[in-house]
């Protein structure tokens, strides 16, 4: 059982994003996007730091890995959420999505070498049948028109490399402190502090007094678990296998829209999503 628990984590971290995805969208009206944004972020540090004083060692701190796993939280959320969000304005949702399932393939990459980890046929070919997955799942139609500009199609390719390297960078802190929640802990809080600034910086006021405000604070409780799940998964696992199976996060929001909040309907995508990433994970996991 042990040979598997990273993949058993990664499938846990991948379901509680996709819960987190739904949750926050209860809360969206429309108009408070960027107070869904800044209240997430800092929740989901806030939860660290109140449980840093109990799991945090002194020593910790002073180490090269507390500066890699600071880079990591820099690369993502603060760059890649921000090249993320560009490309949702210029691409729309589904495009911007659906561009950004080629994420495995890059992750394979960095881990490759930045950690040094080796791609076998079974991760290559479970590895690329879990990204069409992704792709089939994000791709819901296309505009007639396309009103976009050529390079916008790089932000969430951008947004993907990005995150791709941190997981990679936060791997390799692992060598030196072989400890999730701190390397979550600094994640998170270079995010938070950094995203925080640029909010402000632009003269945006969070709106305390939205309806929202309830499921934006849960969505940041249950985004922090989440990512301390997928810490403890790349800590005892590796990036070329734990990273493939968080990335199905999509389809799972797309079965919790089809079987617990109704926004979705079964189509042809539906079976073959299932047919392309099932034995992609099963593929991935059995990998060693």
């Amino acid at each position: 059982m042990s040979a598997y628990l990273p993949s058993i984590l990664a499938l846990a971290a991948a379901f509680l994003f996709a819960v987190s995805a739904h949750v926050q969208n209860i809360g969206l009206d429309g108009k408070n996007a960027q107070t869904a944004s800044f209240v997430i972020i800092v929740t989901t540090a806030a939860i660290f730091w109140l449980a840093a004083p109990i799991f945090v060692e002194t020593s910790n701190w002073w180490t090269t890995a507390t500066l890699l796993f600071a880079a990591s939280g820099l690369l993502r959320p603060t760059l890649s959420i921000s090249l993320w969000t560009h490309g949702i304005r210029l691409l729309g949702p589904t495009l911007n999505s659906g561009i950004g399932a080629i994420g495995p393939i890059f992750t394979a990459i960095a881990a490759y070498v930045i950690v040094g980890e080796q791609m076998t046929p079974p991760i290559a070919i479970g590895t690329a049948a879990v990204t069409a997955g992704i792709f089939v799942a994000s791709f819901r139609g296309r505009s007639s028109i396309r009103s976009w500009p050529w390079w916008a199609i790089l932000l969430p390719m951008a947004a993907e490399l990005l995150r791709a390297i941190a997981h990679s960078i936060t791997k390799v802190g692992f060598d030196e402190v072989p400890d999730p929640f701190f390397a979550a802990l600094m994640a998170t809080t270079v995010g938070a502090v950094t995203l925080s600034i640029r909010f402000f910086a632009e003269g945006r006021r969070p709106d305390f007094r939205t309806p929202g405000m309830k499921w934006f604070v849960l969505t940041g409780v249950i985004t922090s678990v989440a990512f301390f799940i997928l810490n403890i998964a790349l800590e005892i696992g590796k990036v070329i296998t734990v990273i493939p199976i968080v990335a199905i996060s999509p389809v799972f929001a797309m079965l919790l829209g089809l079987f617990v909040f109704g926004k979705e309907t079964i189509t042809w995508r539906t079976f073959v999503t299932i047919a392309l990433v099932v034995p992609g994970v099963v593929l991935v996991s059995l990998s060693r």
